[in-house]
């Protein structure tokens, strides 16, 4: 079998990679925690299995020097998948997993953007300047900030459409191959829709009639000039000075994935407001947003100030109607 790893475990790590891949899952981050473990065997120069000691495990993660206690669960939990996985395929007898989760600190809160603090964000876009590796900035960063708070979409997402995933006939992205490995329709309003349109037609001024395969956001014409996520992260912290935000003291600081995280709170609060159960609609949300389940969208769903007021005013509203029966 042809493997890009070279240790003991090579074949094995393989064909754990492509098992997890064949169920739909692109498995990239966890690909790079075995390769890591890979190359800490093959520089030890591990020839027999029974050599994989807890010992070993123990000191592969000791020399990773992982700090945060979510960074060091997560590759953690990569060997004990891994092993429990080759112990099932009877390649291994035992897993030489011991080690125990490190205690995570309480879990801060994320940022969350009020429609306020977007529409200043957007204004500070609109302001961006040109520079000599790119032109057209504030034109394409504003629709991509626009697309992420207003369809909660993913950067990733937004790095990779095409020109062919913009559907305006029926109002719809195509997000191809996601996170989890899938595509689906995004729909949009007829708000976003107009400044979709618009930016397809600036477009054409800048580079010419569009190529189906032309990436949607770039800076030249062509695939070469494609944005990478990293890039769109690095314009909207320089932004971030320039819209005064106040931080809780429980809070994160705000990143990039906020505007989605903040999408999927202000779809629950109109929810409540319209007066709609939320737990009805969960699944709805989750597949908008390309989770594989609705326990994977219920993170975003902290629980705010304004959550916490709609709930409260819904459950006094229950509490009343109760009485109401009672009493007659």
């Amino acid at each position: 079998m042809s493997t890009p790893f070279h240790s003991l475990l090579a074949e094995d790590i393989q064909s754990y990679i492509d098992f997890k891949r064949a169920t739909g899952r692109k498995f990239n981050t966890e690909a790079g925690a075995l390769r890591l473990l890979d190359h800490f065997l093959f520089k030890n120069t591990l020839i027999d299995r029974t050599a994989l000691t807890p010992l070993l495990v123990e000191s592969f993660l000791a020399s990773r020097q992982r700090t945060r206690p979510r960074s060091f669960n997560h590759l953690l939990g990569v060997l004990r998948c891994f092993f429990s996985w080759a112990v099932t395929q009877g390649r291994l007898a035992h897993s030489p997993v011991r080690v125990r989760p490190r205690p995570a600190n309480s879990r801060r809160l994320p940022f969350l953007f009020k429609p306020e603090k977007v529409q200043r964000l957007l204004e500070a876009t609109a302001q961006l300047p040109d520079n000599s590796r790119a032109s057209n900035r504030a034109t394409v960063y504003s629709l991509i900030f626009r697309l992420m708070y207003g369809l909660g979409l993913r950067v990733g997402e937004i790095a990779r459409l095409c020109h062919r995933d913009v559907d305006q006939e029926r109002r719809l992205l195509v997000i191809r191959e996601t996170k989890f490995g899938k595509s689906r329709l995004v729909p949009f309003g007829p708000r976003l829709g107009e400044h979709i349109e618009a930016y397809l037609i600036r477009r054409i001024e800048w580079y010419g009639p569009w190529q189906p395969d032309d990436p949607l956001f770039s800076f030249s014409n062509g695939h070469r000039g494609r944005l990478c996520p990293e890039t769109i992260s690095q314009a909207f912290h320089h932004l971030l000075p320039t819209i005064d935000l106040s931080l809780a003291a429980e809070t994160n600081p705000p990143c990039l994935h906020c505007l989605r995280h903040s999408f999927a709170v202000q779809t629950l609060l109109r929810w409540y407001r319209s007066g709609i159960d939320p737990g009805k609609r969960l699944l709805h949300l989750s597949t908008f947003m390309g989770h594989s389940d609705p326990a994977s969208t219920s993170w975003y769903l902290t629980i705010t100030d304004g959550l916490l007021s709609e709930a409260n005013q819904r459950f006094e509203r229950l509490v009343e109607a109760i009485s109401g029966e009672v009493s007659l």
